[in-house]
């Protein structure tokens, strides 16, 4: 029943993030379809949805667009990273920059910000302090990384630094802005949140390792991007030397016709990737205990569920 329920608050999603994008300036709406509609994992939408139900919500409805809001956050953050990685698909489809090119992918990207505060101005003052909140972490996350990429000092407390802020910050607002419109208590609030948190740091370990062993086709994008530009959990075992205590080490220039998948190869073979998948199933775990202080319900078994398949997924 409880997954019925949030099926057809999802397919009330994807409606609302179709028809906020409608503009008068019609390559504005083209664009923004385009990747709205690409598709996608939907997790932190799935996240708002089963935390207000695990908080006692009943009228489900009523948080679709906030869970669009979270939702079109995410989207707008891929339009433009997929200007600063220079990736040409997305999802399977061409990006937008690629397509319609670089500046009409930032306005793009800054038009769905924008639609943002269309979606949450309904809520007052709490609600969206809370998605701001969590914005600004994700902005600052992302730039703590493009540094640390640029200067090549991915140590792993920066790697935890940056997931925590551009990765976690969201799935934690997610999770708390559906309990907190749920009318739940203060309790209730901060597990869910600390569950989302932790599921965000799997989520993002999870897709750094995808990044090395995932197939292309079935992920719609290139895999070893984020690798060979310094970023995501195996970047730290190419800074050999400055983590010695994680057990991963550096490897070694190859002169090949292909060093990117030799490099990818190397680092297969380093025990990298099995340390990384360490990682994703130590967050999994305190997800899982964060879930101990939430009234059980078929919507927390959901919950629960949700762990296994971002631990589990393959694209």
């Amino acid at each position: 029943m409880v997954n019925e329920l949030v099926q057809q608050g999802m397919t009330a999603v994807e409606r609302k993030l179709e028809s906020v994008v409608a503009s008068d300036i019609q390559l504005l709406e083209d664009a923004s379809l385009h990747i709205v509609t690409s598709g996608g994992k939907r997790v932190r939408p799935r996240v708002v949805l089963l935390a207000y139900l695990a908080a006692g919500g009943q009228d489900l409805d009523s948080v679709v667009p906030v869970a669009a809001a979270v939702e079109m956050v995410h989207t707008a953050t891929l339009v433009h990273d997929d200007i600063n990685d220079h990736s040409l698909t997305r999802r399977g489809k061409v990006t937008v920059h690629a397509r319609w090119g670089r500046t009409f992918a930032l306005l793009t990207g800054d038009y769905l910000f924008t639609k943002v505060y269309e979606l949450m101005a309904p809520y007052g003052v709490e609600p969206n302090v809370m998605i701001a909140t969590a914005c600004t972490r994700l902005v600052e996350g992302e730039t703590l990384q493009a540094a640390a990429a640029k200067s090549g000092e991915m140590d792993r407390e920066t790697y935890k630094q940056i997931i925590s802020l551009k990765t976690a910050s969201l799935f934690e607002a997610s999770a708390i802005l559906g309990a907190w419109l749920a009318g739940a208590d203060e309790k209730v609030i901060q597990a869910l949140g600390d569950y989302a948190y932790n599921l965000g740091l799997t989520f993002q370990i999870v897709d750094d390792i995808l990044d090395i062993i995932g197939d292309p086709e079935a992920m719609g994008k290139p895999v070893g991007l984020d690798l060979t530009q310094g970023r995501g959990v195996l970047s730290v075992a190419q800074n050999g030397g400055k983590n010695e205590e994680d057990g991963l080490t550096a490897v070694a220039e190859l002169e090949e016709p292909d060093p990117i998948q030799q490099m990818m190869a190397g680092l297969r073979a380093s025990g990298a990737v099995e340390i990384a998948k360490m990682q994703a199933q130590e967050t999994a775990v305190r997800a899982r205990k964060a879930l101990e202080f939430v009234p059980d319900t078929p919507a927390r078994d959901e919950l629960f569920g949700l762990i296994e398949a971002v631990l589990n997924r393959d694209h």
